[in-house]
């Protein structure tokens, strides 16, 4: 439940912090990043507090595939017609927000291997 999420994006979904929605539904929702590495650079986030993919279970399933839908379509709705998706679990591989979150990233060229 998003009341116990101490996370800036459980502030965002109780809507203590304003972030620019770009979709929203009774699973998820998602916005433009607020420190944007590309000139599309867009977060899907559920609204059920997981702290990161190594949380879900089976359970979870359909809300994993919706959030993947999600983030495609954004990326569509953004004229993107080429995209990275990137799931960051554990600070080690550089997530610094302990809610899951799916980034949708493009506009420009992006190297791999990303860092």
């Amino acid at each position: 439940m998003a009341d116990s999420n101490p996370t800036v994006f459980g502030k965002i979904l109780r809507g203590e912090i304003d972030a620019p929605r770009v979709y929203e539904d009774e699973y998820c929702i998602a916005f433009k990043d607020l420190q944007p590495q590309a000139p599309v650079h867009l977060l899907v986030i559920p609204r059920l507090h997981l702290a990161g993919l190594n949380e879900a279970d089976a359970g979870q399933e359909a809300l994993l595939g919706h959030l993947l839908l999600v983030a495609a379509q954004v990326a569509k709705e953004a004229g993107l017609a080429a995209w990275r998706t990137v799931i960051n679990t554990g600070a080690e591989a550089g997530q610094t927000v302990f809610h899951l979150h799916l980034h949708v990233i493009g506009g420009r060229t992006l190297s791999w291997p990303p860092g």
